[in-house]
């Protein structure tokens, strides 16, 4: 006789899935219910191929929320019919770790199972965990499938990347969002296909533009619009634009201020300026701000690419970028949005210019690793070039010429110094053609010619 508390397993099961938010109903159960990600899931892609092979090794599944890595993984499990453990790496310790390794030894050596074990938010996967977990990994006692949004290559261990396979899930475009909306609402066991819904065209193009590409975003939507909106005296139901609006609410930024979002979006900032394009960088701006960015941080960035990318092809660049943080810092958001967006344009249409960085990187670079260079007798501190002149005897310490003198003079130049400085040849700075640099350019050569003179 079975045990009592098998009778009422069934509806204990039951009452649980009763509750299970429509996302987790709809999760697909085979691959063909997969919503994008065809680059490897794909006929004659990698993982499809892995997977009818049965040669499923540790994966690790990174790219935005709402993309189905958990779902994959569950999927993986199925297909391989391998047991499936899940945990979450923030939360995990080594003790479970251990359980886990012993439980999976034993199921492989008592029932011939492998073991998967799905680890979300990899990126927090401890060293002591890793350790515990490393050996069996690599003798093939344990499957390890983690999930993260952030780049693996620099936010999870080294240890655990030279040992998985790593695959990108892509955001799901609108179209793909849509059919996952529509597959919902046509499905009778999971979703509303017992239900007379009709759903506006353009409901279904909020939902796809609103959720930034994730499955998860759109679905909830829709079932909050589903619970929310009264029903017809015939029991139909209609969402219209309004109603699926009102379901989602504003777009909320996929945004990571300390992750691959925050490094993404800057360099795409930074370059829209270099690049000269201000529409762009307004854009790219603009998700910043929206997203919560810090504007100390975007200002203390568009005063290093004044310097960096404009240099004196505009010497107001810097000018601007200065003022830019200072008023940043005193006004702050959101009046600071303006301020920040006038020096982005205005640094995005300025002529452009790296000469002083690579001058300073190339005189480094010398003073590095080049032979030092003495400071010629000429231009030292007076009083050594006096001590030196009574020591030796020589009149070299009256030989520097005073930059403002009449005999240091050039006609061309106005007040300079003829004379060299340096005590060899070297050329760092090399002005370019636009902007004020090009007068720069002109005044360089002409005190470049002065100084050969010499």
């Amino acid at each position: 006789m079975a045990p009592m508390s098998d009778l009422w397993a069934a509806q204990r099961e039951k009452n649980r899935e009763s509750v299970q938010p429509l996302a987790v109903r709809m999760r697909p159960k085979t691959l063909e219910e997969v919503a994008g990600q065809s680059h490897i899931l794909g006929e004659g892609k990698l993982l499809r191929r892995m997977l009818k092979a049965d040669a499923i090794t540790s994966l690790i599944l990174h790219g935005p929320p709402g993309t189905g890595k958990t779902t994959l993984a569950e999927l993986i499990a199925g297909y391989t019919k391998r047991h499936f453990v899940q945990e979450n790496a923030a939360s995990v310790g080594v003790k479970r770790v251990r359980e886990i390794v012993d439980e999976a030894v034993s199921r492989l050596e008592t029932a011939r199972q492998r073991t998967i074990l799905f680890l979300d938010e990899i990126h927090r996967f401890s060293k002591s965990q890793q350790d515990v977990l490393l050996g069996d990994v690599e003798k093939g006692h344990i499957t390890l499938v983690g999930a993260t949004t952030e780049n693996p290559l620099f936010a999870v261990n080294s240890a655990l990347v030279s040992r998985s396979t790593l695959f990108r899930l892509e955001v799901l475009s609108e179209a793909e969002i849509i059919a996952v909306l529509r597959r919902a609402l046509a499905d009778t066991e999971r979703g509303y296909g017992k239900l007379v819904i009709t759903v506006d065209d353009e409901a279904f193009r909020i939902w796809a533009l609103k959720s930034d590409g994730d499955a998860r975003k759109a679905l909830n939507a829709l079932e909050v619009a589903v619970l929310s909106s009264a029903t017809e005296l015939d029991g139909s139901l209609t969402i219209d634009a309004a109603a699926a609006q009102d379901s989602i609410q504003q777009k909320a930024a996929v945004y990571d201020g300390t992750g691959d979002q925050h490094y993404d979006t800057i360099s795409a900032f930074i370059k829209s300026v270099r690049g000269s394009d201000p529409d762009a960088a307004l854009y790219w701006l603009a998700r910043m701000l929206e997203a919560g960015e810090d504007p100390r941080f975007i200002a203390r960035r568009l005063a290093i690419l004044a310097s960096e990318d404009i240099g004196n092809a505009d010497p107001r660049g810097i000018m601007v970028a200065h003022a830019t943080w200072e008023l940043t810092e005193r006004l702050g958001m959101p009046e600071a949005r303006i301020t920040l967006a006038q020096c982005t344009t205005y640094l995005a249409l300025a002529p452009k210019s790296n000469a002083a960085y690579t001058a300073i990187d190339e005189a480094i670079a010398d003073v590095r690793e080049g032979r030092t260079i003495p400071v010629p007798m000429h231009i030292k501190d007076g009083n050594v070039r006096k001590a030196t002149s009574k020591s030796s005897g020589s009149a070299g310490g009256d030989s520097y010429r005073y930059a403002h003198s009449d005999g240091a003079k050039d006609d061309r130049l106005g007040v300079i110094g003829v004379q060299d400085y340096l005590g060899v040849e070297k050329f760092y700075y090399r002005p370019t053609d636009h902007g004020h640099e090009k007068v720069l350019a002109l005044a360089l050569e002409a005190a470049r010619k002065a100084r050969s003179r010499v």
